[in-house]
């Protein structure tokens, strides 16, 4: 069996990773193809073949693939032959609005329509997604409610060592509060105006640092699309983790997590530590930029924070605010996390199995279901 992996168009992570160490632990005979790209460069598994995405080698392994997994979507002009699997995980439960649900950006999506008709199976981290990844991509087949295979080390019982050998690996002691801090890009800031604009940190690291001491540390995780516009100035309380290969080691290895409209809350929340939303543009972000599927305020795990200040503050009393807004939180997880216990691979290999690939599955009580299929 011939595997085409595609990640983020180059990357060795998120879902198409997880579904892939599936397959190998499972024994099962394939040949994986990672599609890579010029930069950043990932560590890649001994004996797995790559191809550049776009290039002449990566269409070929497209072509000439049983199954094709991907988390995105793949804009390169290929043709998929018959009988070829294409699961797409994508990449993230959808908060801002996505593809067709962002008129002011539908001209940039031709490359990707062409895609959307491979799709064989598409995935779905929670029921509140599903309806939403259908519409937004104009997909007509089943979409299949599996939770995230990415998110299962974080139930896993392993998930303790992960973290201890995330933590060390980052230089972090014992003692050492380790908060992550994960926005999201803005469109105005890679898809707007003539040139590339720089990154703009709106956190007081100095107020930071003053109030809580040197015993924090900031976790910077730059999304992929602005991570090389921002430089951090030596001897700050900031690690840029950027080009950490495994968001979910992150997870594991912070205390809490600083985020605004990025997917990220969705599965940090599995983790059940505490969750902030610094909104500082909300306003411009959900009327000029992009838009929100969701009232953020309404369904975030705590209030909402618009100033550096509040931040501070709010991870100075982090213990306190996470007991005030466990109702919160619970709703979040019980809507948003359902089905991210640990299982999704095994329920994502399954699907492939009953799709006819020989993958190996095996009876599993939990089994996907798919919208619109239920009785």
């Amino acid at each position: 069996m011939n595997v085409v992996h595609a990640s983020f168009r180059g990357h060795f992570s998120d879902n198409p990773r997880a579904v892939y160490e599936g397959l190998v632990s499972r024994g099962v005979p394939a040949t994986h193809t990672w599609l890579t790209a010029d930069s950043p460069r990932p560590r890649w598994p001994s004996g797995v073949r790559t191809a550049p995405f776009g290039s002449p080698e990566g269409i070929a392994a497209l072509e000439a693939a049983d199954l094709v997994v991907s988390n995105d979507c793949i804009s390169t002009r290929w043709t998929k032959k018959p009988g070829t699997v294409y699961l797409q995980t994508w990449h993230g439960t959808p908060l801002k609005r996505i593809h067709h649900d962002v008129p002011q950006r539908r001209e940039q999506w031709a490359g990707a329509d062409r895609d959307v008709p491979r799709w064989d199976l598409l995935l779905s981290q929670n029921p509140a997604s599903s309806r939403l990844l259908r519409g937004a991509f104009g997909f007509g087949g089943p979409v299949h409610e599996t939770g995230y295979p990415r998110n299962d080390v974080l139930s896993s019982p392993r998930r303790d060592q992960v973290r201890a050998t995330a933590r060390a690996r980052l230089g972090l002691d014992e003692g050492t509060t380790a908060v992550l801090y994960a926005p999201t890009w803005r469109d105005d800031l890679v898809l707007d105006g003539a040139g590339p604009r720089d990154f703009e940190f709106p956190l007081d690291l100095e107020s930071l640092t003053a109030r809580l001491g040197r015993d924090h540390t900031v976790l910077l995780r730059l999304h992929q699309m602005v991570r090389d516009r921002l430089d951090v100035p030596p001897g700050s309380a900031v690690l840029d983790v950027s080009d950490h290969p495994d968001i979910a080691e992150l997870y594991l290895a912070a205390d809490v997590m600083i985020t605004d409209y990025s997917s990220a809350m969705f599965d940090f929340a599995v983790t059940g530590k505490p969750l902030l939303h610094y909104t500082y543009d909300l306003e411009r972000y959900t009327e000029q930029l992009r838009g929100l599927y969701f009232d953020l305020a309404e369904v975030a795990p705590a209030p909402l924070l618009s100033t550096s200040a509040e931040v501070v503050d709010a991870l100075a009393e982090v213990d306190a605010l996470a007991a005030a807004t466990a109702d919160r939180y619970a709703r979040f997880r019980e809507t948003f996390c359902p089905l991210d216990d640990g299982r999704a691979t095994v329920r994502v290999l399954d699907l492939l199995a009953d799709a006819g690939l020989p993958v190996g599955a095996v009876p599993d009580p939990a089994r996907s279901t798919s919208e619109g299929d239920a009785p």
